[in-house]
């Protein structure tokens, strides 16, 4: 993607991000509204990547930014923030610095490698967000999904993340029984 066009969806993807309701809005959203603006296809791996860097930077930035009564309200944050309210992506890992995330080559966010072909990656697939336990090959350099995997909903992660403790019990008593 050449420097124009990179300049182009930045100002594009700044001038949404600035006059959005950040409660409501999804990178997905964000995407589509300046692929209409522009014209451009925003859905090609590169131009996904590079609007989810830009995002990611303004969030970071207005993290950063004191807001007028910030001082006033700091411990009422803290307190809404540690009330099981959802944790935001690019959170402080507590180590001191930003967390490193890591994208496949389609700009899916990957979460944990289970082996050398195997991974398990979060996307954005016709406005719904997937969790993929997917295995991968190599072509021309660059890792490409295969049908061996699954996806599954929010809904669906949520029902099997529940159904973990049962798992792991039968599996226990398995390997009990041998």
């Amino acid at each position: 993607m050449d420097a124009e066009t990179q300049q182009k969806i930045e100002a594009t993807v700044l001038e949404i991000l600035e006059d959005a309701d950040m409660e409501s809005l999804t990178e997905h959203k964000v995407r589509a509204m300046a692929a209409e603006k522009l014209g451009l296809d925003l859905s090609l791996p590169d131009r996904k990547r590079f609007v989810r860097r830009v995002v990611e930077s303004f969030l970071v930035s207005k993290a950063k930014e004191p807001g007028p009564k910030e001082n006033e309200n700091e411990n009422e944050h803290e307190n809404a923030k540690n009330d099981g309210g959802e944790e935001e992506e690019g959170k402080d890992d507590g180590g001191g610095g930003q967390e490193q995330r890591e994208y496949d080559d389609e700009g899916d966010l990957i979460i944990c490698h289970l082996s050398k072909k195997r991974r398990v990656t979060i996307q954005e697939f016709r406005g719904k967000r997937l969790v993929s336990i997917r295995e991968f090959y190599e072509k021309d350099g660059k890792q490409l999904p295969t049908s061996k995997g699954i996806s599954l909903t929010v809904d669906q992660w949520e029902a099997f993340r529940k159904a973990i403790p049962a798992i792991q019990d039968a599996i226990k008593r398995l390997e009990g029984s041998d």
